[in-house]
């Protein structure tokens, strides 16, 4: 089963890269590992990077993906990325997303910056996204280990585990910082809250359930943030 996730992995960022033109700009050298510190950095075509005479093979290494992510949370499941210093300019990232048995749920949520491929190594997923207006279209399938789903760039979409047993699944995204804008946390859990008023008319609901929806905790399943 390891050999299976790795190879997804690679699959998915190979795939990936070929999308990354749409998004993040294209490097313009070897590679920029990302520092922390401006101190430890040195400045190569404009991006602050560290001395690529101090590389090693950890600074394009991330152990951990074969892992579990902890899905006790509101959505029963979660989004663990992979962290790799050495992919700092090149477009692209990549999760692996957990899900606990049939209500394991990656909510309604859109990458502003990113188109998603997604590959099923564990268990049956339900998945789909939603067309721009006017037409608002639904696209969905059912899909199992081995099964691979593009999600545009922008658009709403979201991946429910539909089967009794753990779900699991890596996605590659073409940016490298591709944003995640979760609708249910961003209409009804923002920082402030939207008028009562306006969520009432937008979404054709009584006032009382606006205010009740605000009033809950809204989960973070998502290690990204």
């Amino acid at each position: 089963m390891k050999a299976v996730y790795f190879l997804a992995a690679f699959v998915l960022l190979g795939l990936a890269s070929k999308l990354a033109s749409a998004s993040d700009p294209s490097p313009l050298q070897d590679f920029c590992i990302a520092v922390n510190d401006a101190k430890n950095g040195v400045f190569i075509n404009g991006k602050l990077c560290k001395d690529p005479k101090l590389a090693t093979p950890e600074d394009f290494l991330f152990s951990g993906l074969n892992i579990p992510g902890n899905t006790s949370n509101q959505v029963r499941s979660m989004v663990t990325p992979a962290i790799v210093s050495g992919l700092n300019t090149f477009g692209i990232s990549l999760v692996r997303i957990d899900f606990a048995p049939y209500v394991g749920l990656n909510p309604l949520h859109t990458h502003p910056r990113a188109t998603e491929i997604l590959v099923v190594v564990q268990g049956t997923l339900y998945v789909g996204f939603v067309t721009s207006n006017p037409d608002n279209r639904l696209f969905t399938k059912v899909l199992y280990p081995g099964d691979v789903f593009v999600f545009p760039l922008g658009l709403i979409h979201f991946q429910f585990n539909i089967g009794h047993t753990n779900a699991v699944a890596f996605a590659a995204l073409s940016s490298q910082n591709p944003g995640v804008v979760t609708i249910a946390n961003a209409v009804f859990g923002s920082d402030a809250d939207i008028n009562p008023d306006v969520l009432a008319k937008a979404f054709q609901l009584d006032k009382n359930i606006v205010n009740q929806l605000q009033s809950r905790f809204w989960s973070d399943n998502d290690n990204r943030n």
